[in-house]
């Protein structure tokens, strides 16, 4: 009999609509429930392509004894923590702060007034390693809910109260110049792996945001330390199993320092920051290998995760069979030498060679993830090529990982960002055309009449959670990048209302902090806020970014003022803990570089001198810059207003800090306006 999730639309939530645990989704009627009970809450936050999540719920959570005690002691509620980050992240928190860790399945007791008590992650179903089983801790929670509730009740208000007193009170003093740049950059030094790239030790994740910090921070000020580390980083990633060497595209994490073996669940929010970050390496660099890596990537986000609507899915799962019913992950990425054998013939030798594969194997039971070494010259492009063809219909024989369809707005805002950025750099209409159709998803559904944003969707129908933070400024980012792609000013409009929000429903009036929920949205026992980066841009930093992007456009100091007050927490942190505020410090960098304001004026937008020059502004490495591109007498954008043309031929203006260049009509002066120092 299907529990109450059955009507959700979050696909994790669907994985648990059979169990034999009488699940709830979150609710006030859940917590209703239980105080007519008067038992506790069982809350569980996961998401689709979580390995350990499914372990669990597999040893747990499909198990009838363990579903019959926590239906007669508990009621059991189960979050997407991708439909929810809001209820994610707050009890994270309180995890975090009880435990010193983190991460899910994020397992956590509460009372019937939502408040915390008792916290893991993680339980098996029997001891082992030094941890309690899953129903040991049901049967020790229970005898203190029954025996001691005084000390529950105590124990439970003194978290509510220090999660209370953790509140960014402030902005912080200030906004990063010139000194928090360079101390930032002095920290990143020091963390940096000279002989792997990235930063910090195994589990090692992609630093996508500080990547970008770097690219920018290089634009400005000529560091070739910066580039250094960018480049080193972007091309170990590319050439290790990290990345799909096959189809394209880039796992969550590596689980080693070498970026040898992955943990294989491929996400669309690192797909879309990494491919945007490689396009911008090309931009800085013309290296081949950053191009190559951009458009397959862009090619994996079409053609893997595109959705029948034209959204972009959340992700694909780490796991998949292995052939013969197991659900194994990474058993849809690697190979044996026998595999490449079957495939290959004769090719097999030089293919293992080329790709890593040993006979010791690099992952499990002698598989190994295909690399990139050093190893160019093994074949010639066209048996290359042959190669690679064969590997790719052989694996796509193989049963393929599940997907998780849920469109998430902040996450194709982000998409829509980056493929319309390879699209116009790499002279793919194609990639352009696939964000304008999520763009036009966004519009349809995610968007009321209010311009409010419904956090996710799946089938081409809204669902009933509430964008925060992050969806407002990722949204923001992709329209505005939109904009400056396509000249098309409705796409600035549209972030001009999503940013009207941010002002007003997620700012502080008096400090200029921001929270990652609106002031009308659900209570929870702490309203949250969080300025750092994690997987994604922090939607602090991402509504910094676009409002900066929209007062270049718009010239409203309003939005410039938020801006620059939402950074006054990245001059606090940027010198202290650079890897967790890298977009805000890419943010910080565009400021400091005015942005600049590009305005391409031309008879008609498709004619050639027009579409030259705009390429020219769209390829420009000055960070953060807008571009604005249309006919003289248009009125969709503010910086075309005033704006002749020279002769009677397309012209480019270039501004920053209230002052304007020379216009010109040549693309070569307009190029070396447009370099970052």
């Amino acid at each position: 009999m299907p529990n109450r999730l059955a009507h959700e639309t979050s696909p994790y939530l669907l994985q648990h609509a059979d169990n034999p645990v009488d699940w709830w989704p979150w609710s006030a009627e859940a917590f209703e429930e239980a105080r007519r009970r008067g038992v506790p809450v069982l809350l569980s936050v996961g998401y689709s392509s979580c390995h350990w999540c499914h372990v669990m719920a597999h040893e747990s959570f499909e198990d009838e004894d363990t579903a019959d005690y926590l239906n007669a002691h508990f009621v059991s509620v189960k979050v997407d923590r991708e439909e929810r980050p809001d209820v994610d992240a707050v009890y994270m928190e309180a995890v975090q702060a009880a435990t010193g860790q983190g991460g899910w399945p994020m397992t956590v007791f509460l009372t019937p007034d939502a408040e915390p008590f008792y916290f893991g992650t993680y339980f098996p179903p029997a001891p082992r390693h030094g941890m309690p089983s899953f129903r040991q801790v049901l049967e020790g929670v229970t005898q203190a809910w029954r025996d001691r509730r005084d000390e529950v009740a105590e124990v439970a208000g003194k978290i509510v109260r220090d999660l209370a007193g953790r509140e960014i009170a402030h902005g912080g003093e200030g906004v990063p110049g010139e000194e928090e740049l360079a101390q930032a950059l002095l920290g990143l030094t020091r963390e940096y792996d000279a002989q792997r790239g990235g930063f910090g030790g195994a589990p090692k994740f992609p630093p996508s945001m500080v990547i970008e910090f770097l690219l920018r921070h290089h634009a400005r000020t000529g560091s070739e330390g910066a580039l250094e580390m960018a480049q080193d980083t972007c091309e170990r990633m590319a050439r290790g199993g990290i990345y799909d060497q096959l189809g394209g595209g880039f796992a969550r994490y590596s689980v080693d320092r070498e970026w040898v073996v992955p943990h294989f669940e491929r996400m669309l929010y690192d797909n879309a920051l990494l491919c945007r970050v490689y396009t911008h390496l090309w931009r800085s660099t013309g290296s081949d290998l950053a191009r190559r890596v951009a458009l397959e990537t862009a090619d994996f986000l079409v053609r893997e995760l595109r959705t029948p609507e034209g959204g972009f899915a959340s992700a694909l799962d780490a796991d998949s069979d292995d052939g013969t019913g197991r659900h194994v992950e990474g058993a849809y990425y690697v190979w044996t030498p026998q595999q490449l054998r079957d495939v290959l013939g004769d090719d097999a030798g030089l293919a293992a060679r080329y790709f890593g594969v040993t006979d010791e194997g690099t992952f499990e039971h002698g598989a190994s993830v295909l690399q990139l070494p050093q190893s160019e010259g093994v074949f010639d492009a066209d048996r290359l090529a042959s190669v690679r063809e064969r590997l790719i219909a052989a694996r796509a024989e193989r049963p393929a990982p599940g997907r998780d369809d849920k469109v998430v707005a902040a996450w194709n805002g982000l998409a829509i960002a980056a493929l319309a950025e390879t699209g116009a750099c790499f002279d793919r209409p194609d990639l352009v055309e696939a964000a304008l159709a999520a763009a036009d998803l966004l519009v349809r559904v995610h968007l009321d009449e209010h311009a409010r944003l419904t956090r996710t969707s799946k089938d081409g129908r809204a669902g009933t959670n509430a964008g925060v933070l992050e969806d407002y400024g990722d949204v923001a980012e992709g329209f505005l990048t939109l904009a400056s792609v396509t000249g098309e000013g409705v796409w600035l409009e549209f972030a001009g209302l999503l940013l009207d929000h941010v002002l007003t429903r997620f700012t502080d009036p008096g400090s200029g902090a921001l929270y990652d929920t609106a002031e009308d949205a659900e209570q929870l026992i702490r309203r949250p806020q969080d300025p750092t980066d994690n997987a994604v841009p922090s939607g602090w930093t991402a509504a910094a970014g676009a409002l900066l992007s929209y007062a270049a456009h718009t010239g409203s100091e309003p939005h410039r003022t938020a801006a620059e007050r939402a950074l006054g927490v990245v001059r606090a942190l940027g010198p202290r803990v650079p890897r967790f505020v890298g977009w805000g410090l890419a943010v910080a960098e565009a400021r400091l570089d005015g942005p600049r304001e590009v305005a391409v004026v031309g008879p008609d937008p498709a004619d050639e001198a027009t579409r030259t020059l705009h390429r020219t502004a769209l390829l420009g490495t000055a960070p953060g810059a807008v571009v604005a591109c249309g006919t003289p007498d248009s009125d969709e954008f503010p910086l075309l207003a005033g704006r002749p043309l020279s002769g009677g031929a397309a012209t480019a203006y270039v501004c920053r800090n209230f002052t304007c260049d020379a216009p010109t009509t040549d693309p070569e002066r307009l190029r070396h306006a447009l370099t970052g120092h």
